[in-house]
């Protein structure tokens, strides 16, 4: 019959003879490298065991780093798309800037040296109604802008305020059918009257006779009559001169230097004032003897009496 335990050396003499044979195949191993062979055929027969163990922790961290890369391009790539949208809005914003310059610079450099003072304005409105040529200003009484005040852009005269308030105010152009400007034809100093016409495009010269010298080409200039605009700013361009037979004066059109239908910004125009003449003041060296007379009145009675 068969014994329920096999009866054989202890447990702890099976350890000692393992501790002994580890030793002993350590020793040996470092010392000769014998033991070089048998480790390079038990990795070969165990590396498919260890791949298999290893495989399901290779696949959770590669499709972990397959999905979080994939997030993290889609993520980028939105972020890129956002800042390409804004460096867009941001190049039209600088070529917006940079025209803006240009048109101040040509506004400043239309500027003689004989005005003082000038204020940069923006037009905010139209006037929508067709028969009347007015413009809406973004400046008012608050920095000093006042009725009958010139306007000009980068080329020439515009018109000038006919209406203020204390934030904006309302221009009227050269071409309105009720403003009327005076001009000198550049080229021989003719004095005329340029009114407008109603068209955004045309100044008529009237009451010039047929002799008068003057032809298509000619630059006006304003004269400086009135006292409302400074003189020497360019207004318009004679485009057309006609001299009908039978009637008293020429007929004269003339087209407008300023871009009167595509500036944004124009130049709030102040004219020099001369020098005020200060007063004399109340004591002058003229009242100083008027002063010292009755003191020789007095001196005298005095030498009489002690007489």
């Amino acid at each position: 019959m068969q014994t329920l335990f096999i009866r054989g050396p202890s447990a702890t003499m099976r350890m000692v003879v393992l501790v002994i044979a580890s030793i002993i195949l350590m020793t040996a191993d470092h010392r000769w490298k014998s033991l070089e062979r048998v480790r390079g055929t038990l990795s070969t027969l165990l590396y498919p065991l260890q791949y298999t163990i290893d495989l399901p922790i290779r696949i959770y961290y590669w499709s972990d780093e397959v999905f979080s890369t994939q997030q993290t391009l889609i993520e980028k790539n939105r972020q890129f798309q956002a800042r390409h949208l804004e460096n867009r809005v941001q190049l039209q914003k600088l070529e917006i800037l940079e025209k803006e310059n240009d048109r101040l610079r040509k506004l400043l450099s239309a500027i003689p040296k004989t005005t003082e003072r000038l204020l940069i304005a923006e037009i905010i409105d139209v006037d929508v109604d067709p028969y009347r040529q007015l413009i809406i200003l973004n400046k008012g009484s608050n920095k000093g802008v006042y009725q009958g005040q010139p306007i000009i852009d980068a080329r020439g005269i515009m018109g000038q305020v006919v209406h203020v308030g204390p934030l904006s105010s309302t221009a009227m152009l050269i071409t309105d059918v009720s403003h009327a400007i005076p001009v000198q034809v550049n080229r021989t100093g003719l004095r005329a009257i340029a009114f407008g016409s109603g068209k955004i495009d045309q100044l008529n010269l009237r009451h010039l006779p047929h002799n008068a010298d003057i032809k298509v080409g000619d630059l006006l200039i304003t004269s400086g009559l009135g006292g409302t605009f400074p003189p020497n700013f360019p207004v318009a361009i004679i485009s057309k001169v006609e001299r009908p037979a039978g009637e008293p004066f020429a007929k004269i059109e003339a087209k407008p230097h300023a871009l009167l239908d595509k500036s944004r910004e124009v130049l709030l125009v102040w004219r020099n004032k001369p020098e005020e003449k200060q007063e004399p003041t109340e004591t002058s060296e003229t009242d100083k003897p008027a002063e010292a007379e009755p003191d020789k009145k007095t001196n005298r009675r005095r030498g009489s009496n002690r007489e």
